[in-house]
């Protein structure tokens, strides 16, 4: 599916804001479909057997939008800016709650020769990576946003620039800069 130019995607926005729901029809499958590319490519790096699959963070992301009825989108930037810190917060909630399950939360009991033998790690990598990104935030926070909008979101170099309205050399530099400080804080180095 062809993308539509920005201002196309971003008079929908406008017109869905204001009230249009036809608007919204049009614009559905629109952003559905970029979603949907953006979190395949994020899906592609996780551990095999990943039980969140691609179209249900997708669904979780576009239910999560559809019910932000208070939000008056900018543009089309604003919009998958928005989406990528629905998908990271997703991720990074689901991971934790997998955590939390491997830990005994709210988990029935059942003697171990009932019990299944299969079961699934929680991905302590994304919590990790959650947990630096903050740490990020608190010292640089466009570099956050960087990685943010092109791991979480998968924008291009180009994208993100239009979002954070800098430079795509600026974005080049900051991508490069937060994945070494991430890598530094991921691994306890000083």
């Amino acid at each position: 599916m062809d993308l539509p130019s920005t201002h196309e995607f971003t008079q929908l926005l406008k017109a869905w804001t204001s009230g249009d729901q036809s608007a919204l029809g049009k614009l559905t499958p629109l952003a559905y479909e970029q979603l949907h590319r953006a979190a395949r490519r994020y899906m592609a790096g996780e551990r095999p057997g990943h039980s969140l699959q691609t179209t249900a963070l997708v669904n979780e992301v576009y239910l999560r939008l559809v019910d932000c009825g208070q939000v008056h989108w900018q543009d089309r930037a604003h919009f998958f800016a928005v989406s990528s810190q629905l998908m990271r917060r997703i991720l990074v909630d689901f991971a934790r709650s997998r955590g939390y399950q491997r830990r005994g939360g709210g988990v029935f009991h059942v003697p171990l020769d009932e019990a299944p033998s299969v079961c699934d790690e929680p991905d302590n990598n994304l919590v990790a990576l959650d947990d630096a990104l903050q740490a990020l935030a608190a010292v640089d926070d466009r570099k956050s946003k960087v990685v943010e909008l092109k791991f979480f979101g998968g924008l291009s170099i180009e994208e993100t620039a239009e979002v954070l309205k800098v430079s795509p050399e600026t974005v080049q530099r900051d991508w490069r800069l937060a994945k070494v400080w991430l890598l530094r804080e991921m691994s306890g180095g000083n």
